[in-house]
């Protein structure tokens, strides 16, 4: 499977200055760590975001925007955007900047 490289780009961009960050190709696309942590990734043409259990229903009450079901079971905490849900900048830092607040959240192991 292949992914939007130039999205994958606009994401790197978006995160570039963060601590901990790296990638990782999953999910037949990349997905990039904080701190070891999924945080937002490519899937095709659509964003993966982390938003949480306790802001997903509010995250897929937004336009464009539908439960991460990968694999077929929607993966509660995680959403797919598609282009139109992203397709600014400001939009884009703001859907990425969600992930990394919840992520930089979460207690270290």
């Amino acid at each position: 499977m292949t992914y939007n490289e130039k999205l994958a780009e606009r994401v790197r961009n978006t995160l570039a200055g963060l601590k901990g960050l790296t990638e990782k190709k999953m999910f037949g696309g990349i997905s990039f760590m904080l701190n070891g942590k999924m945080c937002c990734g490519v899937v095709k043409e659509d964003l993966v975001v982390r938003v949480g259990p306790e802001r997903y229903e509010e995250a897929l009450a937004e336009p464009y925007v539908r439960p991460m079901d990968f694999t077929g079971r929607p993966l509660r905490g995680f959403v797919f955007v598609s282009p139109p849900g992203y397709q600014t900048n400001e939009a884009l830092a703001n859907w990425v900047g969600r992930a990394a607040h919840f992520v930089t959240s979460l207690s270290k192991k």
